[in-house]
């Protein structure tokens, strides 16, 4: 067990250099489309408990960091097993702060105050709760796997499509197509693809997500999830969905 230990703490695996990889699970109190949504009992348990259970089951991930400014949201990420090392500033906890700067503030506490520096941080939205350890692992191999990618997203084939049904107002008051194409587009299917994101998985380079200031920035790719496990809940309709799936999962899997 001692072996163990020091191979963690060093970065080693049977003599072979490992990779190291923090994962982030940003959870604040407050929320206006769901009240207390990340505490919110979701069929058996509280919604970031599904986030901090895929954290902990991918094999991938060494360390598990929520970053939260409610004691009550620290003490269920304790309980489901993460690490809940500070509270977040109240600066980085309002309705209008972004992620990015959230991540990058857990980040660099980790690396300053419990010597821990990550090669890769992945970053697990709690309000996606539909997503696979599969997706986690699909997303850190292909950042792993291609040294000049900085960042990986993640997302769906959108229905939605801006060179063919999407429209914005312009100047002059009037709508045009958000984006026009070098031929003409009859139907969606002619149209190129494009994919909505979901931001339920992010995974940066750490040198490259302490150095940017937009989350999409760099040389970014995509990992594609099927748009039923890309469902992120911010209303009502959302959360009812989602337990509607869950439970079609269960009685699938019996």
């Amino acid at each position: 067990r001692c072996e163990i230990c020091i191979e963690s703490l060093y970065g080693y695996k049977n003599g072979i250099n490992i990779m190291r990889i923090l994962c982030t699970i940003c959870a604040r109190e407050g929320s206006k489309g769901v009240p207390n949504k990340n505490i919110r009992e979701l069929l058996d348990k509280p919604l970031i408990a599904y986030t901090v259970e895929h954290a902990l089951d991918c094999s991938l991930i060494e360390r598990v960091v929520v970053s939260t400014d409610s004691e009550i949201i620290a003490n269920i990420a304790k309980q489901y097993g993460a690490e809940v090392p500070f509270l977040r500033p109240s600066d980085l906890a309002t309705d209008c702060a972004p992620k990015l700067p959230v991540v990058q503030h857990a980040v660099e506490y980790c690396i300053k105050n419990m010597d821990f520096e990550p090669d890769y941080v992945v970053d697990l939205d709690p309000t996606s709760p539909l997503r696979t350890i599969k997706d986690i692992e699909n997303c850190i191999n292909l950042i792993k796997a291609d040294s000049n990618c900085d960042s990986v997203v993640t997302g769906y084939r959108s229905n939605k499509n801006p060179y063919f049904n999407m429209v914005e107002t312009g100047k002059d008051g009037f709508v045009k197509l958000c984006k026009q194409a070098d031929m003409e587009i009859t139907n969606r299917q002619r149209a190129p693809i494009v994919f909505a994101m979901n931001a339920s998985i992010y995974v940066w380079k750490t040198e490259i997500l302490l150095n940017q200031s937009n989350i999409i920035s760099g040389k970014v790719k995509f990992v594609e999830m099927p748009e039923e496990s890309s469902i992120d809940i911010d209303s009502e309709i959302n959360f009812k969905l989602v337990e509607l799936i869950i439970k079609e999962n269960m009685l699938r899997n019996v």
